[in-house]
């Protein structure tokens, strides 16, 4: 008959008996598709930058579809290429899709030492941000904010002089959608490379030396509490001058501008709307801080009480944040003090990007527990 094993223990000189240390813990076996990501991203980023090349290659030679070409107004984007030569640039990119090819697969076979590990991580990080962050406009922000809205519009049609949808989801800006994904793609690529060449957990970037001082749970409370701080306040700029032009004042633009824009239907209550999903946005940024940021709070009653998922957080705000530089540098380069209304609010936007993802990560090292792949917590990170 099986009998109830007693947990062992030991004999202190007292004769008190002492239970004995709890054995280390056991990682957990990580199963879920996407935490397949470290073994991907070089494989893919390595695809991404073969097909783009090629692209790039048929464009020198005098293929159709270019699309950082000057092109109508209406169909043009405020990429940092475009509008450019593809004599010139198409080459560029041909010969930067050849050298990324090359990089891809050798980080994805993760065996560089050295120097040589320093210039394959330099080449990777600078081409993900130049994709993911110089090269586009504001496209993918309107299309994140306006995701809802182009479904129904799809059927309604677009205020003012735009036909249809396809007046907005044109070929130049479709392109910088393709480009900021194979941004992410090597940032991917060469953050799991960067792991896992320098001794590192490829899943969470623990290792074996001491917790960096900055990366400690109350550490990073307070660092991240100002930088959402930085981030909300980044919103108002934006959130005041629209809703001053609902309300017929011409904040930082012309008269005549905001008469153009009240003739238009539905113009001035699209700007109202964005302003207040702004607004809301920068409220929900307090989450990244807040108590209700861990556990749903009394208002989401379907769930409330509940812990909140460290992902249902980390997913949206590091979109939100990356989007969101891009269309802040784009600001930057169209600025026009004259009319200061228009592009000037959005200058912020590069602010509250950083920001946003400055908390995210704060966020990040409070709420990450053991890791599934490696066994190690905050007190072993290196």
């Amino acid at each position: 008959m099986p009998t109830r094993t007693e947990p062992e223990t030991t004999t202190a000189p007292d004769s008190t008996p002492v239970s004995a240390p709890a054995p280390a813990p056991t990682p957990v076996p990580v199963s879920r598709w996407w935490s397949r990501w470290p073994a991907l991203a070089g494989c893919l980023a390595a695809l991404w930058s073969l097909l783009y090349g090629a692209a790039g290659l048929y464009w020198a030679l005098g293929g159709r579809g270019y699309p950082f070409a000057a092109t109508a107004a209406d169909r043009s984007s405020a990429s940092l290429l475009e509008p450019s030569s593809p004599d010139v640039v198409g080459y560029a990119i041909a010969a930067v899709g050849a050298a990324g090819t090359v990089a891809g697969v050798l980080m994805a076979r993760g065996r560089v030492r050295g120097r040589a590990r320093g210039w394959l991580l330099g080449f990777g990080w600078v081409t993900a941000c130049v994709l993911a962050l110089l090269i586009p406009d504001y496209s993918l922000l309107g299309l994140l904010a306006f995701a809802p809205l182009l479904a129904v519009f799809a059927f309604t049609g677009l205020p003012g002089p735009q036909d249809g949808v396809g007046d907005v989801l044109y070929w130049h800006r479709g392109n910088l959608v393709i480009v900021f994904i194979g941004g992410l793609l090597w940032a991917a690529a060469t953050l799991a490379c960067q792991r896992r060449t320098g001794a590192r957990c490829v899943r969470c970037g623990r290792g074996r030396r001491a917790a960096a001082r900055w990366t400690t749970p109350d550490a990073a409370r307070r660092w991240g509490r100002w930088a959402v701080y930085a981030a909300v306040a980044s919103t108002v700029p934006y959130d005041v001058t629209r809703l001053a032009w609902y309300f017929g004042w011409p904040l930082g633009i012309s008269r005549d501008f905001l008469a153009d824009m009240q003739a238009t239907p539905g113009l001035l209550e699209i700007g109202l709307g964005l302003a207040v999903a702004s607004t809301a946005g920068g409220l929900l940024t307090r989450g990244l801080i807040g108590r209700w940021g861990e556990v749903w709070p009394r208002w989401v009653w379907w769930k409330a009480g509940k812990p909140v998922r460290p992902a249902t957080a980390i997913v949206p705000a590091t979109t939100v944040a990356l989007v969101l530089i891009p269309a802040g540098l784009m600001n930057i380069r169209l600025f026009d003090p004259t009319m200061w209304g228009t592009n000037g609010p959005g200058v912020f936007w590069t602010t509250w990007g950083v920001a946003l993802g400055a908390a995210t990560l704060a966020y990040y090292f409070r709420r990450r527990g053991q890791c599934a792949q490696c066994g190690r917590t905050s007190e072993a990170v290196d």
